[in-house]
């Protein structure tokens, strides 16, 4: 593919990602008058987030792999015309006063965003040469650094005009996508045959969706009682059985949708456990503006300006971080990424009490976590895949960010509820997720070498590198 051609991928993939990107960021400012007009409590209001996460879970690996099956520009439309549809939705749900529709409008929204990120990636792996898909994917990982500037400040001003137009504005702008995603797009099927797993979907998504079920019904502040109930316990131990049953269907599955194979591979077994941990780390992040209330003193309104040292910084650090990895390789990135996330959360758990070094703190973990969002685990997956792997492999990283992000904000909130002093919980739950982040580094530093990761990997040797 021509030069041009390819930056024309670039830029509607760019447009696509960012679409879905600011839905979340723009969604946080919505949220007062949505619980206004619909009179909800906050476990209510939770539910807007929880069920965009759920649908996001089960949509990301059947998107991906629908894409391996029938093309990336298919599938990449559908996303594209679900996340419209279930915008639409919320909108009628706010005309309507139906919160119930409200949250099936979020959940197709979920749904149709879980492809849209890794079907963009897999076009990257399609379209760019090897030397070029580092900076592509950092471009591409840079999206939702954009998204948390611009979205709340595009939220406050469509909030003037009615929170339905938060939600709205996603239409016209899919619209945009879908033409050009139709003219410029690669279309070829990658495969023919085998037909769909759907038995080994329906497994997935029932431990995908029991599992987050369960990690969202635990009460935080009374974590050892609500664990024992089975309303928790319950939907855990369901999740755990699908996850058993899931490995023992797919390993004899032609065309699975979760593929166990990829596992044997070393180097994509620490890159899931390390987008795993970029997850925890991106969901700690949520508490943050409570740390700044309760260890500065300052108002819950300002508390939430102290997240931009970190949206700025990971704005910046992605596309560096992509432009280094074709440089120097995704070990010495993601070190160095890894290590960085790690002093940051270690210092803001003893720190937070001073402004500046707060300010310094949300700077070292917004860059850390460059070097975990976006481009540089994705870039591995790339590297260790083949064509036709490559849509699966990349939605799988999506999966493991998600079950992070579930995980993490189970985690943070329990250490942080366990402490009489909130403010003392807080740091008590950073200086956990520091720790974790030096845990990190051990699987971080057993990547691949630059002079390993160049070479081409043959697919039988790779399936076998354990």
């Amino acid at each position: 593919m021509a030069e041009a051609p390819r930056n024309q991928v670039l830029a509607v993939l760019f447009v696509g990602v960012l679409m879905g990107a600011i839905d979340i960021a723009i969604v946080g400012p919505a949220l007062p008058a949505i619980q206004a007009q619909f009179e909800l409590d906050s476990r209510a209001v939770s539910w807007i987030f929880s069920i965009y996460v759920l649908a996001n879970l089960i949509g990301t690996p059947l998107m991906a792999k629908l894409s391996d099956n029938f093309g990336r520009r298919a599938i990449y439309l559908l996303d594209v015309a679900l996340f419209a549809v279930g915008s639409l939705v919320v909108v009628l749900s706010g005309i309507s006063g139906g919160f119930a529709l409200l949250l099936v409008g979020r959940a197709i929204q979920g749904f149709g965003a879980g492809g849209i990120f890794p079907v963009a990636s897999a076009v990257i792996g399609d379209t760019f040469p090897p030397e070029r898909r580092g900076g592509a994917l950092g471009l591409i990982g840079a999206v939702f650094g954009i998204a948390f500037v611009i979205g709340p400040v595009l939220g406050g001003l469509l909030l003037m005009l009615g929170w339905q137009w938060l939600f709205g504005i996603n239409l016209p702008i899919a619209a945009v996508v879908m033409v050009l995603a139709w003219r410029v797009l690669p279309h070829h099927r990658l495969q023919q045959g085998g037909g769909f797993d759907w038995l080994g979907m329906t497994l997935l998504a029932g431990a995908l969706g029991s599992l987050a079920y369960g990690l969202v019904s635990i009460d935080v502040a009374n974590f050892g009682a609500s664990l024992a109930s089975a309303g928790v316990w319950g939907w855990l131990l369901v999740s755990a059985s699908c996850w058993v049953a899931l490995v023992a269907v797919e390993r004899g599955a032609a065309n699975p949708v979760f593929p166990i194979a990829l596992f044997a591979r070393r180097q994509l077994r620490l890159g899931y456990t390390l987008t795993a941990g970029a997850g925890l780390g991106e969901a700690s992040l949520v508490f943050m503006p409570s740390l700044a209330v309760a260890a500065l003193g300052v108002s819950s309104g300002a508390a939430s300006f102290l997240l931009m040292p970190v949206v700025l910084a990971m704005s910046v650090g992605s596309p560096l971080a992509g432009r280094m990895l074709d440089r120097f390789g995704s070990r010495t990135v993601i070190v160095v990424g890894v290590a960085i996330m790690a002093v940051g959360m270690l210092l803001l758990s003893q720190t937070a009490g001073v402004l500046a070094m707060f300010i310094v703190s949300g700077v070292l973990i917004g860059f850390g976590m460059s070097a975990l969002l976006g481009a540089p685990i994705r870039y591995v997956t790339l590297n260790e895949t083949t064509a036709a792997e490559r849509s699966s492999a990349q939605g799988l990283v999506n999966t493991f960010t998600s079950v992070g992000q579930l995980l993490g904000a189970a985690l943070v909130g329990a250490v942080a509820a366990s402490s009489s002093q909130l403010g003392d919980g807080y740091r008590s739950a950073y200086a956990f997720v520091g720790v974790l982040g030096v845990a990190l580094l051990a699987a971080a530093v057993m990547l691949k070498s630059r002079a390993d990761e160049a070479k081409p990997a043959p697919v039988a040797e790779a399936a076998t590198n354990a």
